[in-house]
């Protein structure tokens, strides 16, 4: 007769076990069915995450730091400012960030989506996208924030 009392009670203990997995499963079923998705979007608070190198291709001096005040202000985080070998025409390069990512940082200064150049992500540099303005910013630049 013992035995038959441990074998009762663990078999109520089995189906109140089951019987609240059971319940945690159709919770979790409903907060999925119910709760509306989300899709993220980016904010311009997004895009401090993205690292850019400014660099002056045109030659004239303080070009490149005008634009770096210019890109931070916008909340883009610039981490190196330097100087490039000459280039007629400015370029936003993807190095190891998105092309999504040189497209905002090309509409920040001005520049359109033609001066994007992409060759997929580039792993080895620590950089999300590189400007190289041209001798034609000077004419492109934004005036104003």
């Amino acid at each position: 007769m013992g035995s038959s009392r441990w074998g009762d009670a663990a078999l109520n203990t089995a189906l109140v076990i089951g019987g609240l997995v059971l319940l945690v499963l159709l919770y979790g079923l409903g907060i999925r069915a119910f709760t509306p998705r989300t899709t993220p979007v980016r904010t311009d608070q997004a895009f401090a995450r993205v690292q850019v190198e400014v660099l002056n291709a045109a030659g004239v001096d303080g070009m490149a730091a005008q634009a770096t005040a210019l890109l931070r202000r916008r909340g883009f985080d610039v981490v190196s400012v330097g100087n490039a070998p000459p280039r007629d025409t400015s370029a936003v390069f993807v190095r190891s960030g998105t092309a999504l990512d040189a497209r905002h940082v090309a509409q920040a200064l001005g520049l359109g989506d033609a001066a994007v150049v992409t060759g997929g992500p580039t792993l080895d540099y620590s950089l999300d996208v590189t400007v190289a303005l041209g001798a034609d910013y000077a004419s492109t630049a934004p005036a104003s924030p």
